[in-house]
C-alpha cells in the first residue's frame, strides 16, 4: 500500500510534510504526510501523538467523552520502537486516530452517548476499527455524538453539546459531531464515524473536511451501536479526499493505485431539488464551485430527482424508527451490555431523543409492521430503482448538490428550529434534506469543502455516485478537490 498515489501526488505530499514540520506544526499533516514522515523517521509517533494531546488541551469542546491520552502515547511508543527494527510497516503506522463513541473500540467505553451505556466497555474492537489498527493507526480516544445518533447537531445533553471547528458558539453537526470537530479543529488527522441518514457527511461539511459514506454493506457493520441496520454504515472523516482513498484502501483491500480522472471528462448531474432553497452564502460558493468545474471541462447536466426524493421521504423514518426497535434491542442482548431497550429509552438525557424513544419506538406512535413493509419491499426499491435509472440514462459520474442548505447554526437557538431564507424550519429535517435520500438508496456519498462563508464558516459540496462505485467516485473527489481553493484551518488554528 505503500505506493498508494501517483508519483505527482507523492510528491506534492512530500512538499507539504516537510513545509509543516518546517513550521513545527506537525499537527496540520493529513494522514498521508503524517505515514510518510514516520516511515522516514522525519517524526515519530511520538512527537505526534504529544503534539495533538497539548493541542487538544483541557477545553476541549466537548468533542471526547474519553480521551485516552495515555494508551495514545504508549501505543505511539511501541510503534517508534518497530520503526527503528526496520520491521515492515502498516499504511496507517503511528497514525492517531479519533473514533466516534457507538463504535466498540477494546478497553475503551463505548457509551452511544446515552447514560445507560456509559460503563459498557467492549472487549473487542469493531471490524471497521480492527483493520485500521492492524493497518497500524492509534486511537486517540472516543468522540461525542448526538446521543444514540439520533440527531444532527450534536447538542448531547449528557456529554454536553460538541462546539464546532470554525465557530464554538455554533453546532458541529451529527450525529459524528465529536470525529468532525476534532479532524477539522487539526486535533486529529482523520477518525471514524457512522452514517444513517447523514452522520458523517453533515458533520464533515459544517466542520470544513471531507467524509466518505461507503455503498451501503460495503464496509463491515459488527460492534456498532445500531440504529438501522438497512441504512447504517461506518464511514471515514479526513482532511483530504486522498486520506479517505487511502482507509478506504485499508477498510476494504481495494487496490491502492487510485487517481484523479480528468476533469474533461466528467458529468455532474445537478439536481434542483437538492440544489434549490439554501442559504444565500451557500449558494454563493456552490455556484462558484460549479462555475469553476465547468471551466476545467467537467459537464454539468440538469437533473430531475425529485420523485426520487420524495419516496425516500416516505421511506426513511419507518425504516429507522421500526428497526431500532429490532436492531438495537439485538445489539444490546448479543453483546451482554446488560442494559435493554426499555434502559435505554428511560435514561436518556436528551429532549429530542428521549420523545423518539418514549414515543415513536416504544410509545403509542411505533411504526406499525404494515408501514414499514411497505417502505422495505415498495418504496426503498423504487429509490433505488429510480436512482440507477437516473445515472444511466444520463451517463452521470456523479450527482454534485450543496451538503446541507445552510451553514452550521448556534448551539443555543438550534435544537428545535433555524431560519432559513427568511423561514424557520425544523433543524433536524432541513440538515437531513440533501444527504437522506442517498442513504434510502445505499449509494455512496462523499463531502469536500469548498470555502467559507463571509462568517467564516465551511460549506460542504456533496458527490452521489452509483451503488458500488465508490472507488471511481474518490477518484472524482481527487480531481475536483485539486480544482478548487484549499480550505483553510479554523482561524485559532
Amino acid at each position: 500500500m505503500r505506493r498508494y498515489l501517483a508519483a505527482g501526488l507523492a510528491a506534492v505530499t512530500a512538499i507539504c510534510s516537510e513545509a509543516a514540520m518546517a513550521d513545527d506544526d506537525i499537527t496540520t499533516l493529513t494522514v498521508l504526510e503524517a505515514a510518510r514522515a514516520i516511515a522516514e523517521k522525519k517524526l515519530t509517533s511520538t512527537e505526534l501523538v504529544e503534539a495533538l494531546v497539548a493541542k487538544t488541551g483541557e477545553d476541549r469542546g466537548n468533542v471526547y467523552i474519553t480521551f485516552d491520552s495515555e494508551g495514545a502515547l504508549a501505543a505511539a511508543a511501541e510503534a517508534d520502537a518497530k520503526v527503528k527494527t526496520g520491521a515492515p510497516l502498516g499504511p496507517l503506522h503511528g497514525i492517531p486516530i479519533v473514533v466516534k463513541d457507538n463504535i466498540a473500540a477494546a478497553g475503551l467505553p463505548a457509551t452511544g452517548g446515552t447514560p445507560a451505556l456509559k460503563d459498557w466497555i467492549p472487549a473487542d474492537d469493531a471490524p471497521v476499527l480492527a483493520k485500521l489498527r492492524d493497518a497500524g493507526a492509534i486511537v486517540l480516544g472516543k468522540t461525542n455524538l448526538h446521543e444514540l445518533a439520533f440527531g444532527i447537531t450534536s447538542n448531547n445533553a449528557a456529554f454536553g453539546a460538541v462546539a464546532n471547528a470554525y465557530d464554538p458558539a455554533r453546532f458541529a453537526g451529527g450525529s459524528s459531531g465529536g470525529t468532525g470537530a476534532a479532524v477539522g479543529a487539526r486535533l486529529a488527522p482523520a477518525g471514524l464515524g457512522t452514517d444513517t441518514g447523514g452522520s458523517v457527511r453533515i458533520p464533515s461539511a459544517l466542520n470544513g473536511v471531507t467524509g466518505l459514506r461507503p455503498t451501503t454493506g460495503r464496509y463491515p457493520a459488527e460492534g456498532i451501536i445500531p440504529i438501522s441496520l438497512t441504512r447504517d454504515t461506518p464511514g471515514p472523516i479526513a482532511r483530504s479526499v486522498a486520506d479517505l482513498a487511502l482507509l478506504d484502501t485499508v477498510i476494504t483491500g481495494a487496490p491502492d493505485d487510485l487517481q484523479a480522472v480528468a476533469l474533461t471528462g466528467i458529468r455532474l448531474g445537478v439536481p434542483a431539488k437538492l440544489a434549490g432553497n439554501v442559504s444565500p452564502e451557500t449558494d454563493r460558493l456552490f455556484t462558484a464551485a460549479l462555475d469553476t468545474l465547468e471551466k476545467a471541462g467537467a459537464t454539468l447536466v440538469p437533473v430531475d430527482i425529485g420523485n426520487e426524493v420524495d419516496l425516500s421521504n416516505k421511506a426513511g423514518f419507518p425504516i429507522a424508527l421500526w428497526e431500532v426497535k429490532r436492531d438495537l434491542a439485538a445489539f444490546l442482548d448479543k453483546h451482554e451490555t446488560g442494559v435493554s431497550l426499555e434502559d435505554i429509552a428511560a435514561k436518556a438525557a436528551s429532549p429530542d431523543v428521549k420523545f423518539v424513544f418514549d414515543n415513536l419506538v416504544l410509545g403509542d406512535q411505533a411504526i406499525p409492521d404494515e408501514v414499514y413493509t411497505a417502505s422495505m419491499t415498495t418504496l426503498r426499491p423504487l429509490v433505488q430503482s429510480g436512482y440507477a435509472d437516473v445515472f444511466a440514462a444520463n451517463k452521470l459520474d456523479a450527482l454534485a448538490f450543496p451538503t446541507t442548505p445552510l451553514p452550521a447554526q448556534a448551539i443555543a437557538t438550534s435544537d428545535r428550529t433555524v431560519s432559513l431564507n427568511g423561514e424557520e424550519v425544523p433543524t433536524f429535517n432541513t440538515f437531513i434534506r440533501n444527504t437522506d435520500p442517498a442513504s434510502i438508496a445505499g449509494i455512496p456519498g462523499l463531502t469536500l469543502p469548498i470555502g467559507l462563508t463571509s462568517d467564516g464558516l465551511p460549506v460542504g459540496l456533496e458527490l452521489d455516485g452509483p451503488a458500488h462505485s465508490d472507488r471511481h467516485l474518490l477518484s472524482v473527489g481527487l480531481a475536483i478537490e485539486a480544482a478548487l481553493p484549499v480550505m483553510p484551518a479554523p482561524s485559532a488554528n
